[in-house]
């Protein structure tokens, strides 16, 4: 019996489109999804996903996924895109269930300074839609600095270590 991969093909749609709610409608109700950051940090349940998309989706421009590799209950996804103007590349490993639907994602951004500068853009909002506007004032401060490393790092520090 084949592997039904419905849900992934309306994920990536609802990705490319923008759709929150579409993509929403691609995962288990039991969901978990593993953040880039680290793998302690994960959104359990459609509601905690979904509020991750509509912060995500606003700030991740262009999305076009490229390639698709499966085997049995096992896809991995990667799409290029935009945040604030610079190029953002991910990799998702979707798990699905035996009726297609997602119920685990483990997502990996490269390159480093447009993970930390979607940081920046992203845990302000979700910090105050958890209700922690402390939280959502600190973040910035602290996402910043390590986006400025990053980025120092790659414009300034690397190309001189790079192969000649």
């Amino acid at each position: 019996m084949s592997q039904p991969y419905h849900a992934v093909a309306a994920w990536r749609a609802a990705g490319e489109a923008g759709d929150a709610a579409a993509a929403v409608a691609a995962l288990s109700p039991e969901v978990t999804l593993v953040s880039p950051i680290t793998d302690r940090f994960t959104f359990q349940g459609r509601q905690q996903v979904r509020d991750l998309l509509e912060v995500a989706l606003t700030a991740i421009d262009g999305i076009t996924y490229t390639d698709q590799v499966a085997e049995g209950r096992t896809v991995a996804l990667f799409y290029e895109a935009q945040v604030d103007g610079r190029r953002i590349c991910e990799a998702q490993r979707l798990r699905l269930r035996p009726d297609g639907l997602i119920t685990e994602i483990t997502l990996f951004i490269r390159p480093l300074p447009a993970l930390t500068r979607l940081m920046t853009r992203l845990g302000p909002e979700l910090a105050g839609r958890n209700g922690q506007p402390g939280l959502a004032r600190l973040i910035p401060l602290a996402a910043g600095m390590l986006h400025s490393m990053a980025d120092t790092g790659e414009r300034h520090i690397v190309p001189r270590a790079a192969p000649r």
